[in-house]
């Protein structure tokens, strides 16, 4: 058996060959989504993404006889540890061919990184924190993913258990195909709430981005602060992914809540961008021109699916049918005027209030991704 090399990634060159080399991986699958390479770029420059403003990250990548055989992050988020009393590094960006040796090798040198840095306990899959990419699909491989979540080959549990890492919490995606059974369920909650009228539901601004996005981060912060895992967005953070989602968001059903002014809700819904993203394979030019930017717009035109990607209310107005009036909007929007069907992901497996909420309303549990995490001072 031939050696294997671990090298850290120092070059432009190897981040690239760090960002494709999930093309042999998923060369076969047929539900695979390629990423946006130019998207990839900017996500793992340091001198760029606000991540490294608090936090550190280092990416590895294992070869055998100069081939490329797999890849992984290691990050570090003194913020996230400084809120839960933890001491925790995390792995994120696993890939790797078929091969325990080759996944113990990258799991060897993510894990040898945090360490150095005073960390005994790793936990993943998280690409720098879980406001970002994370977690394992363990459940519904054969389910193309919506945008911002994740897909791997159903192998990877057995070659991160194998590293000695156990479960830590599940998250699951509901699929709703038929929004007018769900409409009929929700419309006394949205009446309920509208004799109130204390709550003004209103669409996001979106010729405001900077001070509509600093809203929905108070909002985030608040609303999500009892949730495991949770680390606060920081307003650079925040400012980045609105700038990212910015281009496909649907103001229709990107929905605030507001009692006498102030924001107190939020519901983030959006196109699934990667029904188009799948026809271009990750470049919007090809030989200088704009093939793939061109390909994306058409298809992006024709997109007939969406995600509910977020859906919070602060503590201190939950259980007043905000969250109902909220969705039952979306649905209005979403399904019957527009005909669409989408995900609702990703959903706590301990938040049992959403979860029987989204049964309840006609929803289907589809997928499932998990968290792992391992003592480092425990044996391999």
């Amino acid at each position: 058996m031939l050696a294997i090399e671990i090298t850290e990634v120092a070059s432009r060159a190897e981040r690239d060959a760090f960002i494709e080399f999930p093309w042999r991986i998923y060369a076969h699958d047929p539900v695979w989504v390629p990423p946006l390479i130019l998207e990839r770029r900017e996500f793992l420059d340091q001198k760029k993404h606000p991540f490294f403003e608090h936090g550190a990250a280092t990416l590895f990548l294992a070869r055998r006889a100069d081939e490329i055989v797999g890849r992984i992050m290691a990050s570090d988020d003194p913020r996230y540890n400084a809120l839960h009393g933890s001491n925790v590094g995390c792995f994120g960006m696993f890939e790797s061919i078929d091969d325990a040796e080759v996944a113990g090798a990258l799991f060897e040198a993510a894990e040898g990184w945090a360490r150095q840095r005073g960390r005994n306990e790793m936990m993943g899959p998280i690409d720098y924190s879980t406001n970002y990419l994370c977690a394992l699909l363990v459940d519904g491989f054969q389910h193309s993913p919506t945008i911002l979540t994740s897909h791997n080959p159903p192998y990877y549990a057995a070659l991160i258990e194998g590293r000695g890492y156990r479960k830590t919490i599940d998250f699951y995606a509901w699929w709703l195909e038929n929004g007018v059974g769900a409409r009929e369920r929700l419309r006394r909650f949205s009446a309920r709430l509208r004799s109130r009228q204390t709550t003004v539901i209103r669409s996001v601004n979106l010729k405001n981005v900077g001070a509509e996005s600093e809203r929905l981060r108070r909002v985030y912060n608040a609303a999500w602060s009892e949730n495991w895992g949770f680390v606060p967005f920081t307003a650079k953070e925040f400012e980045f992914m609105a700038k990212e989602l910015r281009p496909i968001v649907n103001p229709d059903v990107t929905l605030i809540a507001e009692v006498a002014g102030e924001p107190v809700a939020f519901s983030l819904c959006v196109p699934d961008i990667n029904v188009a993203l799948r026809k271009i394979n990750g470049r919007l030019f090809r030989f200088g021109l704009p093939i793939g930017l061109a390909k994306l717009l058409f298809y992006k035109s024709r997109i007939k699916t969406c995600r509910l990607v977020a859906l919070g209310v602060t503590p201190e107005y939950r259980r007043q049918g905000i969250a109902e009036t909220l969705i039952f909007q979306s649905i209005e929007t979403v399904m019957i005027k527009l005909g669409w069907s989408g995900e609702c992901s990703l959903v706590l497996e301990n938040n049992t209030l959403m979860n029987r909420f989204l049964q309840a309303i006609g929803a289907e549990k589809y997928k499932t991704y998990r968290i792992y995490s391992r003592r480092l001072d425990e044996e391999k």
